[in-house]
């Protein structure tokens, strides 16, 4: 049995934010919709990962990003799941609902379906929260990544995700 069973880069990626992290003495927690789970495992592939991943939350439903992270129904109904405003909740409701010092959401369409004109299958959109941050620092974007299979985007996402994880290199 391989000691990873996720594709090398997420895993190499993820031991880079791992261990840049436990540098910086950050923890971290991400909140997952259209990954399902992908970067908290490529997380979670790292030995020791512990001491820096807090928490995980997989609310690929509304009704879960209402419910446990808190994302108003609001925002939702008015820019969709798949939005800015959502991520941008998703990532503050992960901060609230752990003790972690960053935190990252991703939300959008893996596809095949659920694609429309404004938001094509391919759309992903990621945000960073950070505890203590002022309330004018919203690290978000929307990426399109193409129809490029639903593994495929979900592996761009996670990837990307995984990015947005790692500290800010210190103003000299």
């Amino acid at each position: 049995m391989p000691d990873n069973i996720l594709p090398a880069e997420l895993v190499d990626l993820a031991e880079r934010v791992i261990i840049a992290n436990r540098r910086a003495g950050r923890t971290v927690a991400v909140a997952e919709s259209c990954t399902g789970g992908l970067v908290s495992a490529a997380l979670t592939e790292i030995a020791g990962s512990s001491d820096v991943f807090e928490a995980g939350f997989i609310t690929y439903s509304n009704d879960m990003k209402v419910e446990l992270l808190k994302v108003s129904q609001d925002v939702l109904e008015t820019f969709g799941a798949v939005s800015i405003a959502t991520a941008w909740a998703m990532a503050q409701g992960a901060l609230k609902q752990s003790h972690a010092h960053v935190a990252v959401a991703i939300t959008g369409i893996a596809g095949p379906g659920g694609g429309t004109e404004q938001k094509p299958v391919g759309t992903v959109v990621f945000a960073r929260a950070e505890r203590g941050a002022s309330a004018d620092k919203v690290v978000a974007d929307m990426r399109h990544f193409g129809d490029t299979g639903r593994g495929g985007v979900r592996l761009q996402a996670a990837l990307c995700a995984l990015e947005l994880l790692l500290p800010e290199p210190s103003a000299p």
